[in-house]
Formats: structure tokens, sequence, C-alpha cells
């Protein structure tokens, strides 16, 4: 059989539960870098997101059969994901932690001339600094939702948690971004277009 993009999800995992190893790297190949950089982005770690995301693709193999076919894959691997990042990052908790990779993608409009190369650098650091202050539970929602781009629902049931709650997470975390960069209008230029930051 032949791998190619057309090939569904749900067709992949029924083959991955055959065993077949080619289906499970059809997956890797089509799901890796989400998964990866959302490690990276939460652990800020690149060896450390490298083995994430081999284990993420570990798990799918030994969980296949328990995968619901009928729903998107996406989701089921940002949870694992989310889920073994927590594990490092609880085990390491005296480690600062900075999303230096979610800071990056969101300040990513082209700087050319060298004082705003220069301003978005201060800029830059100044946000990589809040959003590594924030409580792992803050900055998991300001990960899925801005750099995986997920919806508040998708993020609940991720999260296996209501709505309302990824709401207030998001909130209190976008409110902690503010606080600390004392500067509303800093951080809407840094989301430079997402309509969910105001």
């Amino acid at each position: 059989m032949t791998l190619t993009e057309d090939v569904s999800d749900a067709h992949l995992i029924e083959q991955l539960r055959t065993n077949d190893l080619d289906a499970l790297g059809a997956l890797f190949d089509r799901y890796y870098t989400q998964v990866y950089r959302t490690a990276a982005a939460i652990t800020r770690d690149n060896a450390v997101a490298e083995d994430i995301a081999q284990d993420c693709f570990l798990k799918l193999h030994q969980y296949a059969h328990r995968i619901d076919v009928s729903l998107p894959l996406a989701p089921w691997l940002y949870r694992v994901t989310v889920n073994l990042s927590y594990t490092w990052i609880s085990r390491r908790q005296k480690r600062k932690i900075s999303l230096e990779a979610l800071v990056d993608h969101l300040m990513s409009p082209p700087w050319t001339a060298p004082d705003q190369q220069a301003e978005h650098n201060e800029t830059q650091n100044q946000v990589r600094h809040a959003i590594s202050e924030l409580h792992f539970n803050q900055r998991v929602v300001i990960v899925l939702h801005y750099l995986c781009s997920l919806s508040l629902e998708e993020i609940a049931e991720m999260l296996d948690c209501p709505v309302g709650t990824v709401k207030s997470r998001l909130y209190y975390a976008r409110e902690n971004l503010r606080r600390r960069l004392d500067d509303a209008d800093r951080v809407q230029e840094m989301a430079h277009g997402y309509a969910g930051l105001t």
C-alpha cells in the first residue's frame, strides 16, 4: 500500500492497529512538527521536545486501538504532548521555563531597519520573560491557543475541563502578561492580528 497525503488519519490508525509501521511513519511525518513545536514552546528545551515528540508517537502506536477514529487525531496528540511536557516540568520545577518558541512565533512580522530590529529584540525579551513567569496552566493555554491555533472548545476537550475554565486561564494569562509588560498595547502588537487577544 502506498501512503499518500490523501490517506485519512482514521485509515492510517486502522492500519497502525495491525502493527503497520509505515502507517506510523506517515502519521509521524504528518504531525511531528506540530507536536515538537508544542513541546518546545512549553519546555523550552529542544532536546526534551524531541524526546517528548518521540514518546508521543510511541504512545500513538501503543494506544492506537483506543483512539476514536471518528474524531480528529490532532487534539489527542496535543493532549499527550501537554501531559508529557507537564510531567517533565513537574520533575524540574526549579528550572526556569521560557517560551521562546512561542514568542518567536507570535512576533514574526518582518523587521528590516536596525532600529526596528533593536526594538523588536527588546520587546521579544520582555515578552519572553513575562511568559516564563506564567503559571503552567496559563502557559499551556497560551501555547495551545496562539501557537497551535486551537479553539477554546478544542482546548477544553483536550485538557478535560470546562470551556469556562479555559477562558478564565486565558484571560488571566493575558492580564498577567499585560501587567508584567505594563503596556497592553505592546501585547496587542505582539499578537499582531489575533482577534482573541482583546
